[in-house]
């Protein structure tokens, strides 16, 4: 004879839950454009760099146009910048 109650039946319902589309949406080298966002995450895993912000949900995004550099901020850390594109004039 069972001597507890059946409890947390309600735990193993959670069924089928949908990703939340986080990671990398701009990869390095790519042009991106004012306010694009570059990258979504949990968390600072990823800091910003030059000419990027980020916002309270740890979205980066860029604040100028121009092209996305990945490099190591530390041996551990990565960052993410912006690279201005150069204007030529003719």
């Amino acid at each position: 004879m069972a001597h507890t109650k059946a409890g947390g039946s309600k735990a193993v319902q959670g069924g089928n839950v949908s990703g939340k589309r986080l990671g990398v949406k701009v990869y390095g080298g790519s042009a991106v454009k004012t306010g694009q966002i570059i990258l979504r995450q949990r968390g600072r895993e990823i800091v910003p760099g030059d000419n990027v912000s980020m916002g309270k949900d740890f979205t980066i995004y860029s604040k100028t146009d121009g092209v996305v550099d990945f490099s190591w901020k530390t041996k551990s850390k990565k960052k993410v910048s912006v690279l201005e594109k150069k204007e030529t004039k003719k």
